[in-house]
């Protein structure tokens, strides 16, 4: 069943045999991910849809895969991190963080994706920590990455991310609180 088979084995599969439909199912099985940790980094929804759509175009222009035992996801996000710090680099000046107070922050697409208050609210929550932070907690718990494979995505070691991961949490509990976010409804 071509449908269940591994994103390494639909990467293999595109590289030997140049099969766009496999590249297909790996666009659709990561962009909305991808798209959505880009945004966290560069709080500009257009941006980051294009440099998934880079990173995709890299992994595509690649004659070889060399993971360094990471999976394809993995490998992928590092790719579009590298891409959006790149972008970071280039319009620091002009990147903005969301604020939740904007007019047009409910007509954003996440908001949409994220319809429930709880997640709306964690959401903004999250906008609101040190990038390390948002990035751990974002690949581990959004994008349910081994911390293994976190740490691969951001440079770090896997003791780092467990100790961003656990600061990041502590981190985003006070900023709940600050506002006004009952969480321990939810625990």
């Amino acid at each position: 069943m071509r449908g269940a088979e591994t994103d390494e084995v639909l990467y293999q599969r595109f590289l030997s045999e140049r099969d766009e439909e496999a590249l297909r199912i790996l666009l659709e099985r990561h962009r909305n991910g991808l798209t959505l940790f880009l945004y966290g980094m560069i709080h500009d929804m257009d941006e980051a849809e294009d440099l998934m759509i880079d990173a995709f175009a890299e992994a595509a222009s690649r004659s070889h895969w060399a993971p360094g035992g990471s999976s394809f996801k993995t490998w992928l996000f590092a790719i579009g991190r590298k891409k959006a710090l790149m972008y970071l680099r280039k319009h620091r000046a002009a990147v903005l963080p969301l604020d939740e107070n904007r007019a047009d922050a409910a007509a954003l697409p996440e908001a949409e994706m994220l319809r429930e208050e709880r997640n709306r609210e964690l959401y903004l929550g999250l906008q609101r920590l040190p990038e390390d932070y948002r990035e751990a907690l974002t690949l581990l718990y959004f994008e349910q990455m081994p911390h293994e494979e976190a740490a691969k995505v951001m440079g770090k070691t896997r003791k780092q991310m467990y100790h961003l991961a656990n600061r990041g949490r502590e981190r985003l509990r006070d900023v709940l609180k600050e506002m006004g976010f009952d969480y321990a409804q939810y625990e």
